[in-house]
């Protein structure tokens, strides 16, 4: 826990030296109108000793469940160790490298992750790191508005099959700098967006955003989309699982008539952090050159000292620069140093070889889950199309919810309710498996869903 080691005596001597009554006196410049006043709904505090026992009982109040839900937060498989280097004092201590001739190590680890991204991605440049998936592909939707010096507006293709969370926050961020995301439909019976349903003539849009894969797992017809979006004028916003890369065309390739994704962005988290309770996550950015001051945060480089030693320094700085702030891209103020150091340890332990084995053990546990699922009476597959290591169930005559809940109480996770956010799916599942999966978790969830299946009917077990 922290500590905090100012008495109340050392407190009394600073405000003493300042010349300032008490600690409330900083805040005076507050008008009283905005003063929130009483705190009546927040809690006693608590003493080191309860705050302790506190986590320690909610921690033990978490099930020790086979989990099967994906949609943005995934469970892999995380060597020991990455966590045993990146806690040590020189990562988990280390603060924002201003002073590069103080910040050698930090540098040269942000340069080693950037280097590894842009090389997963296929992109040539890529920063030092965004607050997570989400803020990213805001932030990539600011930043194309601004690199497109051919288009005029600020229209945004937003597919259906993006993330809703993601589609929430960049609404959120971009609706009052009057960027309109519009929503591209996609396929029923895909899952996917139908390419020949874009029209000929979209006008003046400054962006296209695709997912690969996308919400529910499905795999998107990349090429055709880069390609539509580039002969309309539009940039291409990739939105990728880094995990995924280790099978599939990195989006700097996309494209059959080349050209690749313009910006590429995403959620960082598999990448070696573990799932706990929400966070912390970071977002990844990686793009081309010739937009590279458009994108936002640091951007470390390598350099040579004055005797020729080679080092490391932030290039680029296009946050909220130190100064001209109004000339600013952007208002993201920090890298998330300790889970990148995570992410750039996990792909240096595992390597090419390594990320390709886990991502294929994901697919195919996704494979075998999918054919077992949908062989249960009242189970059946949403869509068609390929995925990569998610796919959606429905269920017949049966609430989602209710079945959730049934397997939760058989000890398993069995996914994500779609129903609140596609609700033209009817009673759907989002379902993922990743490398932690054995045949015997399938099977588990196999048998546990032919039990649920058998007594939940219309809502109730």
């Amino acid at each position: 826990m922290p500590f905090i080691p100012h008495t109340e005596t050392d407190v009394k001597q600073m405000l003493a030296s300042i010349g300032v009554s008490d600690i409330e006196a900083l805040f005076d410049e507050i008008p009283a109108e905005l003063r929130i006043g009483s705190l009546d709904k927040v809690p006693a505090g608590l003493n080191e000793m309860e705050v302790s026992r506190l986590l320690h009982e909610r921690a033990a109040a978490n099930p020790q469940s086979l989990c099967f839900i994906g949609a943005g937060a995934y469970e892999h498989h995380i060597p020991a160790a990455i966590w045993e280097i990146v806690t040590r004092g020189e990562f988990y201590s280390a603060y924002t490298p201003y002073q590069a001739e103080a910040s050698q190590g930090t540098l040269q680890l942000i340069y080693e992750y950037q280097s590894m991204m842009a090389h997963l991605t296929g992109m040539e440049a890529s920063n030092a790191s965004l607050y997570d998936g989400a803020s990213g592909l805001a932030e990539a939707v600011l930043m194309a508005v601004r690199a497109n010096r051919k288009s005029k507006s600020k229209r945004i293709l937003m597919p259906a099959t993006v993330n809703p969370t993601y589609r929430n926050v960049a609404q959120t961020i971009v609706e009052n700098q009057g960027i309109t995301l519009e929503t591209v439909d996609y396929r029923l019976d895909a899952g996917c967006i139908d390419v020949a349903s874009l029209p000929a003539e979209p006008g003046d849009i400054a962006a296209l955003v695709i997912p690969q894969p996308n919400y529910f797992g499905v795999l998107e017809d990349v090429n055709a989309l880069t390609d539509w979006a580039h002969v309309h004028g539009a940039l291409v916003i990739a939105v990728v699982n880094p995990t995924s890369l280790a099978l599939l065309t990195p989006p700097g390739e996309w494209g059959e008539q080349g050209g690749g994704a313009d910006i590429v962005c995403g959620e960082g988290q598999p990448l070696g952090v573990p799932l706990a309770g929400g966070g912390p996550y970071f977002g990844f950015m990686c793009c081309n050159l010739k937009h590279v001051r458009q994108m936002p945060g640091r951007i470390v480089g390598r350099t040579v000292d004055a005797d020729g030693k080679p080092g490391f320094a932030l290039t680029l700085q296009a946050r909220e620069q130190h100064i001209r702030r109004s000339k600013a891209t952007s208002n993201i103020c920090t890298n998330q140093g300790l889970v990148v150091a995570a992410a750039t340890i996990y792909m240096t332990l595992l390597g090419a070889q390594g990320l390709n084995s886990v991502a294929t053990s994901s697919h195919l546990n996704t494979q075998a889950l999918s054919e077992q699922l949908t062989a249960i009476d009242g189970v059946s597959a949403a869509f068609v199309s390929p995925t990569f290591h998610e796919f959606v169930i429905r269920l017949d005559g049966r609430k989602a919810d209710a079945v959730l809940e049934a397997l939760a109480a058989e000890g398993v996770l069995g996914g994500l309710n779609l129903t609140a956010d596609y609700p033209e799916l009817g009673e759907a599942i989002l379902v993922c498996a990743t490398e932690t999966k054995s045949a015997e978790d399938l099977n588990s969830y196999r048998e546990a869903l032919t039990k649920v299946v058998a007594t939940v009917k219309g809502g109730t077990a």
